[in-house]
This record gives structure tokens, C-alpha cells and sequence, in this order.
């Protein structure tokens, strides 16, 4: 009995910890490019997050402009996922407590780094289906600011086929192939 209560558990700690996470990411990327936070959804975001980030900017400061507090929230909260996760299922913790912190604070960094490609790849699907159903969306704009940065060398490179774009496709698929080596 105690095996499907510990599942159940970890889904809902991973399921929560992972969708405040990459909303966490959101906030940090939409402010790395700059996108305006008076669109619903940018507002949404701040909303959201403002829990965890504003008192961890009284802590952390922003480094060369980009706002840590938000990319130091998600790496916190996805080290507290792994620690659950290594408490819930005591059998994999190894005998030494270094080796767990070692183990604990990679494995965060990973899945922060993990994340970011899932957001990415979120983005470009998003951007994609705005383009065919609504290219004029008020989410047009922010995703498009988020993605520009990995899709503009890819355009120069390849360039539209009968006024298609290929790249969010091909940047999809390399974001997979990272998602391989992670």
C-alpha cells in the first residue's frame, strides 16, 4: 500500500515542482530578452512566481542584468524535488551525506538545464501553431522575442521553402538532441 502512496507522492511533487519551475524559467527568459510584462500571460507569470523571486532578490542580486532570483528559484526548487524524491525512496541514498549533496546539487543543475530545452521546445510548438492559427496573437510577440535568439542563425541558413519556415522544426529537433546529453 505504502509503494502507491509514495508514487502518487512524487507525481504530485514532481508535477508541481516542475510546472513552477518552468514558469520560473518563463520569467527569467522573458526578462533576459526584455519581453513586456503588461500582456496577460507575461502578468500571469509574474504572478505567480512574485512568491519566490521577490524574496529571493532581497538575497540574490542580478548578475549582468538577468535576474537570478528567478533562475536561482527554479534550481532550489528542483534541488527540494530531488531531496523528496531521495527521501520518498530511501534505497538509492548512498551511505556518504557528501556524495548526496554532490549528488542532489548536479542532478538540480541538470534538470534546470533540462527544463530550459523543454520550455524552448514548448515555445517553438506554441510559435508554430500561433503562425498557422493566429500569427496576429498577443502571444505572438513575447514567444517570438524568446525564440528569435535560437531561430534568427538558423534562418540565415535556411531559408524558407514555398514561404514555410523549417527552422523552429530543425531547432526542435536539435533541442532533442541536447535533451539526449542531459
Amino acid at each position: 500500500m505504502a509503494g502507491p502512496l509514495i508514487q502518487a507522492l512524487l507525481l504530485i511533487v514532481n508535477s508541481v515542482v516542475g510546472f513552477f519551475s518552468i514558469i520560473l524559467l518563463a520569467r527569467f527568459f522573458m526578462q533576459m530578452r526584455r519581453v513586456p510584462f503588461n500582456t496577460p500571460a507575461a502578468s500571469f507569470v509574474l504572478k505567480l512566481t512574485n512568491w519566490l523571486v521577490l524574496p529571493l532578490r532581497k538575497a540574490i542580486p542580478a548578475v549582468f542584468g538577468l535576474d537570478s532570483a528567478s533562475l536561482v528559484g527554479a534550481y532550489l526548487l528542483q534541488i527540494l524535488a530531488l531531496s523528496v524524491l531521495l527521501l520518498l525512496q530511501s534505497r538509492l541514498i548512498p551511505p556518504n551525506p557528501a556524495e548526496i549533496a554532490i549528488f542532489i546539487l548536479f542532478q538540480g543543475m541538470l534538470s534546470v538545464l533540462r527544463l530550459c530545452v523543454y520550455l524552448f521546445i514548448g515555445l517553438l510548438i506554441a510559435q508554430a501553431i500561433l503562425s498557422w492559427v493566429n500569427p496576429y496573437s498577443p502571444l505572438s510577440r513575447p514567444i517570438g522575442a524568446m525564440t528569435d535568439p535560437l531561430l534568427r542563425p538558423l534562418r540565415r541558413i535556411i531559408p524558407p521553402i514555398a514561404n514555410v519556415d523549417l527552422t523552429p522544426l530543425i531547432a526542435i529537433l536539435a533541442a532533442q538532441v541536447v535533451l539526449l546529453f542531459l
